[in-house]
């Protein structure tokens, strides 16, 4: 229990705001529980959420101590009153998280709470599978990365040990990961594989396609499939066999079929033909295919994991 005396300068605000300007971590919705719990008491009385507060008003907060920190991107999970997460698969060891577009994967200068890692950390708080505040606990963190604007599976470690098998899998490319894309016209041949060399232009957050050797260059390849074709678009899936940033878009874009609603490396004008303002462009299945002992983990090996559905299959190549 915390206890606080009303200034002058807090005078006459109402007690939730009190509480949302004393408390930044608290969610709104929480505060409102404890206030009506009675576990807000002014002048050792419950009240009510709109009560105006006056000097000299004694206030006991009978809260957890973790909301009185001042807020971090660490303790950000702390303000996620219902996490959002669309779950493709949990154990105790990891999780696969649907992330939709538009959602970023960890906190940076522009978001802190709205991100992936923090709703997956609330998540595992409420549960009780997780906390950092006890004894060498260890954060649980993102094994692979998705674009803010690209949808589709996340890995999540719970564990120190499921960590550092996820990352030494992906490295040995022990897992196998298919997108699915929509292109502006066809690919020719239909199947076949995208080969080069991607530099990346930091400065632009942009990659160039190279079909040669080039300092500071990595390889890059994808092997494509068309699934379906309408009109002026192809559905195609991709598998990557190098993970380099931005490797489909900017590879399909060097082909003369940039991804459909890409403003980095398509067409503007072609995108506002179908009124699509980001990349069509997602993660939808994902493979553990270990050729070495997978340890902690090797009851996932053979097994496939998918997406229940995209959204914008259907809406390009529905049956309408």
């Amino acid at each position: 229990m915390k206890e606080f005396t009303i200034g002058k300068n807090d005078a006459g605000q109402r007690l939730d705001r009190w509480l949302a300007k004393t408390l930044p971590l608290l969610p709104a919705p929480l505060a409102q529980k404890y206030i009506r719990l009675k576990r807000v008491k002014v002048n050792g009385k419950g009240s009510k959420r709109d009560v105006r507060l006056q000097v000299g008003d004694l206030l006991q907060l009978y809260i957890n101590d973790e909301f009185f920190d001042a807020p971090t991107p660490e303790n950000a999970f702390l303000s996620v009153f219902k996490p959002h997460l669309d779950l493709v698969y949990e154990d105790e060891n990891l999780l696969l998280v649907n992330k939709r577009p538009g959602l970023v994967v960890h906190p940076d200068e522009h978001e802190r709470v709205k991100t992936l890692i923090t709703h997956i950390q609330a998540y595992l708080y409420q549960k009780k599978e997780w906390s950092p505040y006890w004894e060498n606990s260890f954060a649980p963190a993102l094994c692979n990365r998705i674009d803010r604007n690209t949808g589709g599976i996340v890995i999540a470690a719970k564990n120190a040990e499921t960590l550092r098998i996820m990352n030494q899998k992906i490295k040995d490319r022990e897992l196998s990961k298919y997108y699915l894309a929509i292109i502006h016209g066809r690919m020719n041949p239909p199947s076949g594989k995208l080969e080069g060399f991607i530099l990346k232009d930091e400065s632009k957050k942009q990659v160039r396609v190279f079909d040669h050797p080039i300092p500071g260059g990595k390889t890059a390849a994808t092997v494509y499939k068309t699934l379906k074709v309408k009109g002026g678009l192809s559905l195609v899936e991709c598998d990557l066999l190098t993970g380099r940033t931005h490797q489909i878009r900017a590879q399909f874009a060097a082909a003369g079929h940039p991804l459909l609603g890409d403003g980095k490396y398509g067409r503007e004008r072609d995108n506002k033909q179908y009124g699509r303002s980001f990349q069509a462009l997602y993660s939808y299945r994902l493979s553990f295919d270990f050729t070495t002992d997978g340890g902690l983990l090797e009851y996932l090996n053979g097994r496939s994991f998918q997406v229940e559905h995209v959204d914008f299959v259907d809406e390009y190549f529905g049956d309408k």
